[in-house]
């Protein structure tokens, strides 16, 4: 292409400071380097990181960024080494990495890396050297991605080649929320057919581990969240159970326990809330209940020890336990097969002019995901 080893001037949404809108501006992105590829990026979702990071994070050094993590383009240009993507070819740019070479990436167990810039960087959300600049001073990209800008330039083992069919405007959200819920169910939690859960949080990542859930094989699956306008959105994904904690004078585990027999078989938390996570764990069943926690969130969490003694287990999940260059490529294809359900968790489309406005959507619990146009 004719802007390979140059740099681009495009168009990004900044946050500049926390607590405050983001700004429409001209950056600059520099060409890839060892490794490296610069993808145009056509469709990015918002997710819920994104208001994390903005309005509820502590760490003000993770400013000037350009947030963004749920993306999907075509490859513009590789820099030197790079031998498995070519510029035209339709892919994923995810936060989790997968070097295929450290003893994480070799081991089953796991989808770990140990390249993965959240094992350094996690004060910044972001590695602290961009190939982004705006008004000369440096950009970070959000989660080493920044999809909020119409070009990236970020490393070969955080990205997935795709089919090239794939819609870009569908598929951007196997990026990061709906792969971390039905992964946290199919694979880290391993429900089993015939098994009992309860997914507590109906936002697009609750939703995506009821989806799970059901494909799996549940027999039952509750759904609980105080906003009881998403339990019919649930009950398209499979959800048969429908709980407000509200609604109740004691507390949720109490209920399903009555409800239950003891207990559910597995829980997953997905809102990012530590109280939310011991209620989870609570409403386990004792002996060999799993509870899961989805969600993300940076604050101490606890729980009573005999809730573990009692043969409970309590795991996370990071991106659903999927190692992104082995299953993104095959979640694709089980989305194109009608497999996986992907259009029923859109709920808005914008444009990049409109991101505060998605900001806003998101913030107040009115969407679900919201796809943004980036490129013209």
């Amino acid at each position: 292409m004719a802007t390979a080893g140059k740099v681009i001037k495009c168009r990004a949404a900044v946050a500049w400071e926390p607590n405050a809108p983001l700004v429409i501006e001209e950056i600059e992105v520099g060409p890839p380097q060892e490794g490296e590829i610069r993808i145009k990026i056509v469709a990015s979702s918002l997710c819920h990181t994104e208001i994390f990071h903005l309005f509820e994070g502590k760490d003000k050094r993770g400013f000037p960024t350009v947030l963004g993590h749920e993306g999907a383009g075509v490859v513009e240009s590789v820099g030197p080494g790079v031998t498995d993507f070519k510029p035209g070819d339709k892919v994923i740019p995810v936060s989790v990495a997968q070097c295929g070479e450290c003893r994480f990436c070799k081991s089953p167990k796991t989808n770990v890396c140990d390249r993965n810039w959240i094992n350094y960087h996690v004060d910044l959300m972001s590695y602290p050297t961009t190939r982004f600049t705006c008004r000369g001073r440096p950009i970070l990209q959000f989660t080493n991605t920044g999809t909020f800008s119409e070009y990236i330039v970020i490393n070969r083992i955080y990205v997935v080649k795709i089919q090239d069919d794939a819609p870009l405007d569908r598929v951007c959200l196997l990026g990061c929320g709906i792969s971390t819920g039905y992964g946290a169910a199919v694979n880290t939690a391993g429900v089993t057919p015939g098994s009992v859960c309860a997914v507590f949080g109906l936002g697009a990542v609750g939703l995506a581990a009821v989806m799970g859930c059901k494909n799996a094989g549940a027999s039952r699956i509750f759904a609980v969240d105080i906003n009881e306008q998403k339990f019919e959105k649930a009950k398209v994904f499979g959800a048969t159970d429908f709980l407000n904690p509200k609604a109740y004078n004691k507390p949720i585990s109490e209920v399903l326990a009555e409800l239950t027999s003891g207990g559910v078989d597995f829980s997953l938390e997905c809102v990012g809330n530590t109280e939310v996570s011991r209620a989870a764990l609570e409403s386990c069943i004792k002996g060999w209940g799993v509870s899961v926690l989805v969600g993300y969130t940076d604050v101490d969490f606890s729980a009573r020890p005999i809730q573990l003694i009692s043969g409970k287990t309590w795991k996370g999940t990071l991106l659903g336990g999927f190692k992104i260059k082995d299953s993104l490529p095959k979640l694709v294809n089980d989305y194109m097969t009608g497999k996986i359900m992907l259009d029923e968790f859109i709920t808005h489309k914008m444009d990049l002019e409109q991101i505060n406005d998605a900001i806003n959507l998101m913030k107040t619990g009115q969407c679900i995901r919201c796809i943004l146009n980036i490129s013209k």
